[in-house]
């Protein structure tokens, strides 16, 4: 009879917890029940979830059983600071008070060693979206964000920047042909090195995820991201291209439901462990002296590099159509921690929760929004800022605004003007959903040098019958 797998949706059904045993179950049916049916599976996990203690002893069952009957250990309740650690802010007039809130509470946590909000800064779940925390040898799964390891990649082609504007119709092809959204995955999704890592097999949490990695490769999410066509400016020659104008392509996404899976996970660990006042309920962390902070560790930095290797794929089947190879690639994160050393030579860990590395030298790309420029950007190194800027211009408008507020005709007629070809999006990603980039560019001259810039001309999104192409 052919293998069929559980998923951990069926698992619930018959009443297995949320957490690390649907990993266990999993991986034990696959490895030690692999010829049997779904229903013989079922039913003797049914039998097990019943009566534990009668399988703890079992050679099969045994790590199922013991999972059920180890007691969790009481979740230990810490307070906050009664006052909170100073951090800079870049451009306040322009960040809402329920971000600046976020900010105040995270600075009270008695991990926080120093933190910094960038001026694309908007309310988000514990730390806000561009919100820089640094913490002293914990991290905060909910401080890195739900989509680990997002990240912009940018490959400027030996191209005249007048293609764009002569060719809509193929560009417009080429990413309905050569990029998939959402839900959306290729019939024959590509290998990459980093599925064979080797912590899908040592980290429970991953070996479930394995598949949909494995399926989802090459592809990008829904909400912002983005696939786009459009002109580069070579400003300067720190580059080390010559300045001028170049086609361009520009995406925008992260590592998928592998990420999403692993913020849950270690998140519910974390507020489990770590208990919080409410309203800090969402910067529970983890130590990285434990298993658990370990553990979490690897996942996320296994999740950044998925988030890379998706980009460069999506770029790749790009380019390949295209019959171009990049002169040159500018590709930088957010939605992720890093090990660095502040001022005093000491290792902090920074969350960058939507916000850019910005160490001395260090290239980037900040966008703006689909009818406003991006910026190729080079680090200052401003340790004020925890070497950090922005990761684009940020939301001044909630999604459920949006679409209580614009309409479809507003919004095309905004993209016409701008002279915008879309594919896809919604009303809670239109332009006037984000602040004023060049406002923002402004608020950070202190952090980051500006090199070059990049206008967005053929854009993809995901949910292509809702704005679709404007005549």
């Amino acid at each position: 009879m052919a293998t069929i797998k559980l998923t951990g949706k069926e698992l619930r059904a018959i009443g297995y917890p949320e957490g690390r045993i649907i990993a266990t179950v999993m991986n034990v049916m696959e490895e030690e029940y692999k010829g049997k049916s779904k229903k013989f599976k079922l039913e003797l996990l049914s039998r097990v979830l019943a009566s534990p203690a009668l399988y703890v002893k079992h050679e099969q069952l045994g790590p199922i059983a013991k999972g059920l009957i180890i007691k969790k250990e009481p979740g230990k309740s810490i307070e906050l600071n009664k006052h909170r650690k100073e951090y800079n802010v870049y451009g306040l007039e322009g960040i809402e008070p329920g971000a600046i809130n976020q900010m105040e509470i995270a600075m009270k946590l008695p991990i926080t060693n120093s933190g910094a909000l960038m001026p694309d800064a908007h309310q988000g779940y514990g730390l806000p979206i561009g919100g820089v925390l640094a913490t002293n040898n914990a991290v905060i799964p909910y401080g890195v964000g739900v989509d680990i390891g997002c990240r912009m990649c940018l490959s400027i082609f030996d191209v005249s920047a007048g293609y764009v504007h002569n060719h809509v119709d193929s560009l417009l092809k080429m990413l309905l042909d050569h990029s998939k959204f959402g839900n959306e995955v290729f019939k024959r999704p590509k290998d990459h090195e980093v599925l064979g890592r080797k912590e899908f097999d040592e980290i429970n949490i991953l070996k479930s995820l394995k598949d949909r990695a494995y399926s989802q490769i090459g592809t990008s999410g829904g909400g912002n991201h983005f696939v786009e066509f459009g002109v580069v400016e070579v400003l300067n020659d720190d580059l080390g291209i010559p300045k001028g104008k170049y086609l361009s392509l520009l995406t925008h996404s992260g590592s998928r439901g592998l990420g999403a899976n692993v913020a849950r996970h270690y998140t519910k660990l974390a507020m489990d462990k770590c208990i919080l006042p409410s309203q800090a309920k969402h910067l529970a962390w983890l130590d990285l002296d434990t298993e658990d902070g370990q553990e979490y560790w690897l996942a996320m930095s296994l999740a950044g590099d998925y988030a890379s290797a998706c980009h460069h794929q999506i770029h790749e089947r790009i380019a390949q159509a295209f019959g171009e190879q990049h002169l040159m690639r500018v590709e930088n994160h957010h939605n992720f921690a890093w090990k660095e050393q502040n001022a005093d030579g000491y290792e902090i860990i920074v969350h960058r929760k939507g916000a850019t590395p910005a160490a001395d030298g260090v290239l980037g790309i900040i966008p703006g929004s689909m009818t406003s420029p991006g910026f190729i950007v080079k680090g200052k190194g401003n340790a004020d800022a925890i070497n950090s800027a922005s990761h684009g211009a940020g939301r001044v408008m909630s999604r459920t605004k949006a679409k209580q507020t614009l309409s479809k005709r507003e919004v095309q007629k905004h993209l016409k003007t701008a002279g915008i070809h879309l594919i896809g999006s919604g009303i809670d990603e239109a332009p006037m959903v984000y602040k004023d980039i060049h406002k923002v560019m402004e608020y950070q001259t202190d952090l980051v040098d500006v090199l070059g810039q990049f206008i967005p001309k053929v854009v993809r999104m995901c949910g292509d019958n809702r704005f679709m192409e404007v005549d």
